[in-house]
């Protein structure tokens, strides 16, 4: 056998610039090349292996944890088929990625992660920056992302890193399993040499299947769905990953069945559709939350139900309702005692169309959804109308941005009270134009978002919407954004702090209780003194960006126009009033437990009206009988 020899640390670029993956007849190399901040952990290893080899990128950021977001953010639009490594130093550096990584696994998304670890020989323990134990001396802080990571593993010899990269990349590949992968390198073993067969750095393509259901189930499932009265589609992101809209949308049609949408689905048939009920859910439309509270059939489509789109398990109220659920992960699959049909969305929908055969919902069913529709997009029109041109507030900022942008361009958010309005109002064109982090929420996540999302397809322009609590929560890497060239447009808005969760706090009777950017009053001893007057447009300026402060609706116009034209990264600041929300339509309920016992009022009623949606609460736990 023919070998080669290599540090650990060469090796393990040498293999990973090799790796392709494969989907139907479009090729593409897995890594679009790795995302570090060196340290004494991963300095000499792997970064004099990235610097050996500038044919696999090396990008220098500010965060760690900003370029796991990143990483994550490119992968999501590449529909899972690329990604980024990312690799820190030992100690804080690699605990900086837990978050991000946390996020990842939650949203199906691969990042590879290469944090170093502490000396496998132990000569030099305890090191700098070192978790010593006195239960044992094989734990170290990368022990953390066992419980986040699809794989995990700690490279101790150099023999150790064949096998345990061809499982990387397993995982990291498989519609099904994938998530964050952490390998684990101790200092001096990425510094080691080692013969390793030439073999492992050859070209290797990973080919992504498409599988389909059982038949049987397959045929159960269709029989199903022609009993049903008023059936209804739930597209989750396993509809986009797949590149199964034009299916989705043909399957909607020939059966006459409205499609309802996740924040990870939206887009996944075109706003004007007139069976497209849009958002589902705790911020959902009325024309969605009405037909799921009589819908005798669930039929979600790459969907995690979670509790936002679920109503926290009270979206769905006939008694006889009945799920079922196309995805390729058997977590999700089995869920809400669903009929389990796991494959590839896509194929599953083509053959299910075919096995259902002469069916379609009646026609008054089809008619009320089609004015459901209707009466969504003149609510929408509405709630876009600027009452007052000089003191806009998010729902028209939003709908200023929505009518301006093109349909191929992307609005990107994570956190706040931004996604539960963009979820409801946001007109969605493309299947890549609504870019949606809700499975974490993570705060920080927009801007290291934006620069994934504009790196997976520069031609988009990309708008990221944050508020300023969020914002404050990584910056740095607008920095990034101008280093490599990579334009994002920021629309930041200014609502004096945690504004999202200060309306929540506010509906369990809290009043906003800590919510506020105020300094702490010497009277009260609390932190309801004067308003902290921080100025993020200048934050933003400082860091590079191009800022531009416009004080009206018309000002906030001509302000996209010139971030459009320009070249470099942009932000927009503006302010709004932080106490305007949305309103909830139909029953949009979402869990958050209140007090049983207070010394407040609010509180206590609160609880009352808790009490009451608690009894609207389903386990949807019906057996099938196949």
């Amino acid at each position: 056998m023919k070998t080669k020899k290599l540090t650990v640390a060469q090796a393990t670029i040498e293999f990973l610039k090799n790796q392709y993956t494969k989907r139907d007849d479009r090729e593409q190399q897995f890594f679009a090349g790795c995302f570090g901040i060196f340290g004494h952990g991963n300095v000499a290893g792997l970064g004099e292996a990235l610097k050996q080899n500038p044919d696999f990128t090396y990008y220098q950021t500010r965060h760690e944890q900003a370029m796991v977001h990143t990483a994550a953010a490119y992968a999501k639009m590449k529909n899972r088929l690329q990604t980024f490594v990312c690799t820190t130093s030992i100690g804080p550096g690699a605990l900086n990625m837990i978050t991000a990584a946390a996020g990842a696994t939650i949203n199906r998304l691969p990042v590879l992660l290469l944090p170093g670890d502490f000396f496998a020989t132990r000569s030099a323990s305890p090191l700098l920056q070192q978790l010593e134990s006195c239960q044992s001396q094989d734990i170290s802080v990368n022990d953390c992302f066992k419980p986040i990571s699809k794989y995990w593993d700690r490279i101790q010899r150099p023999e150790q890193l064949t096998s345990s990269l061809l499982e990387a990349m397993r995982v990291l590949t498989s519609p099904a399993e994938t998530g964050a992968v952490t390998l684990a390198l101790p200092h001096d073993v990425q510094t080691e040499a080692y013969d390793f067969p030439i073999s492992l750095f050859e070209k290797r393509v990973w080919y992504i299947p498409r599988p389909l259901p059982d038949f049987q189930l397959l045929q159960y499932a269709a029989n199903l769905i022609r009993k049903s009265k008023r059936p209804m589609l739930i597209a989750g992101g396993g509809v986009i990953y797949s590149e199964a809209e034009e299916e989705l949308k043909s399957f909607a049609e020939r059966f006459g069945i409205p499609v309802v949408e996740t924040y990870a689905g939206k887009g996944s048939l075109h706003y004007e559709h007139p069976l497209n009920l849009g958002a589902i859910g705790g911020t959902g439309t009325k024309g969605a939350n009405k037909i799921a509270e009589e819908a005798d059939l669930v039929i979600g489509i790459g969907t995690r139900y979670g509790d936002f789109m679920s109503a926290s398990k009270s979206a769905w109220r006939n008694p006889d309702v009945t799920f079922i659920n196309i995805n390729i992960t058997e977590v999700d699959v089995f869920k809400h005692s669903a009929v389990p049909l796991q494959g590839d969305a896509r194929e599953t929908l083509k053959t299910l169309k075919d096995v259902i055969g002469d069916y379609c919902t009646e026609k008054n069913y089809v008619e009320q959804v089609h004015n459901y529709h209707k009466e969504w997009d003149e609510i929408v029109t509405k709630i876009y109308e600027c009452e007052n041109p000089d003191h806009p507030v998010q729902a028209e900022y939003i709908g200023a941005l929505n009518d301006f942008i093109d349909d191929k361009d992307v609005v990107l958010c994570a956190a706040g009270s931004l996604p539960g309005d963009l979820h409801k109002l946001w007109r969605t064109k493309s299947s890549k134009g609504f870019h949606l982090e809700y499975g974490n929420s993570c705060m920080g996540y927009e801007i290291p978002g934006g620069l994934g999302a504009k790196m997976a397809d520069p031609d988009r322009e990309i708008y990221v919407m944050c508020g300023d609590a969020t914002y404050l929560m990584m910056p740095s890497d607008l920095i990034t954004t101008l280093q490599e060239g990579y334009k994002i447009t920021i629309i930041l808005i200014n609502n004096g702090g945690y504004a999202s969760i200060g309306g929540l706090s506010k509906a369990v009777g809290e009043e906003g209780f800590g919510t506020y950017f105020n300094y702490r009053n010497e009277k009260t001893g609390q932190l309801d003194g004067d308003p902290i007057m921080t100025d993020l447009a200048k934050n933003a300026e400082s860091l590079g960006a191009t800022v531009f402060r416009p004080q009206n609706i018309d000002e906030f116009k001509e302000s996209l126009i010139k971030a459009k034209n320009n070249k470099e990264s942009t932000v927009i600041y503006v302010e709004t009033i932080r106490d305007r929300k949305l309103q909830g339509y139909a029953y949009s309920w979402w869990e958050v437990p209140v007090p049983e016992i207070s010394v407040f009022p609010e509180v206590i009623e609160a609880r009352k009206q808790y009490e009451l949606d608690k009894q609207k609460q389903k386990q949807y736990i019906k057996p099938n009988q196949y």
